[in-house]
């Protein structure tokens, strides 16, 4: 089986809606595919139908922003029950914390010289929870830098970089807690991506654990083979599932589906610690 588990649609920052993502998965020639839009389920209804026409299972999940020791991470919550009272709470509580802290980086972009505006950016985002990239593609189609990738560099608003805003999110640890109370299995996505910004220590990945993570993304486009070689040993002494995934975003992300997956034995494992929700669509072994 081909299997990825970590992919966006435009109901986050991806470029497709969730009926082209999946339509695209399948012609990847991909089995399983996971949605996971940032703090969002507005998606998954969407995918799941179209998972049911073109024969693909599909696996319910969200990215949630959290953060650890004052480092921004961001947990994977795969089949968790959407209705959960306290997690559909904190998915609007992040929500509405993306919104006021792109407004506010907005703001320093317009008083760097920016010819960009808050309009611009709420329109590029549409009904999707408002992130950095959409302020990147603001920055890019007003040209004043070259791509998103110079975007989120020190001058604008990368990590630290003058335009930057901190996050307000919730624990890791709370985070993980909380998808576990939902019935879902949560897995730490790319843990070792320096260039994104700060990454947490090993430490910190094994207090993460006891808290009740499941697993951690190993196979990532933003990981080089040191740091795959490193985390895997990390999960194997931590007893963590290892799983694979392209982290696409559409176009944002140069249609990459599929150029990392899953082990079906990884998978298999976790499906079977949920208790949520299951995956949609063909069977899937």
């Amino acid at each position: 089986m081909r299997i990825d588990l970590h992919s966006h649609s435009s109901a986050s920052d991806g470029t497709e809606s969730p009926a082209e993502l999946i339509t695209r998965a399948a012609a990847a020639k991909l089995d399983v595919i996971a949605l996971t839009d940032h703090d969002t389920f507005a998606g998954l209804d969407a995918a799941a139908a179209t998972a049911e026409q073109v024969g693909i299972t599909l696996v319910p999940g969200a990215e949630l922003s959290a953060a650890a020791g004052g480092t921004s991470v961001h947990i994977l919550a795969y089949l968790v029950d959407r209705d959960h009272p306290e997690l559909v709470a904190e998915l609007d509580r992040s929500r509405a914390a993306r919104f006021g802290r792109a407004e506010r980086m907005v703001a320093r972009c317009i008083e760097l010289g920016a010819r960009i505006s808050w309009s611009q950016v709420r329109e590029l985002a549409d009904d999707a929870p408002i992130g950095r990239p959409h302020i990147a593609r603001a920055l890019v189609a007003s040209g004043v830098v070259r791509s998103e990738a110079d975007a989120f560099g020190p001058d604008w608003i990368g990590d630290r970089g003058r335009a930057y805003v901190h996050r307000d999110a919730i624990d890791a640890a709370d985070a993980i807690r909380l998808v576990r109370a939902a019935g879902g299995v949560a897995v730490f996505a790319h843990p070792g991506a320096r260039q994104r910004g700060r990454i947490v220590g090993d430490d910190v990945i094994a207090k993460l654990a006891a808290a009740g993570l499941a697993g951690l993304e190993i196979d990532h486009p933003d990981h080089d083979p040191p740091t795959r070689a490193r985390l895997r040993m990390l999960a194997a002494d931590l007893g963590l599932l290892g799983t694979g995934a392209s982290d696409d975003h559409g176009r944002a992300s140069g249609y990459r589906l599929g150029s990392e997956t899953t082990s079906a034995e990884a998978y298999r494992a976790l499906i079977a610690r949920a208790s949520g929700a299951t995956p949609i669509g063909a069977p899937s072994g």
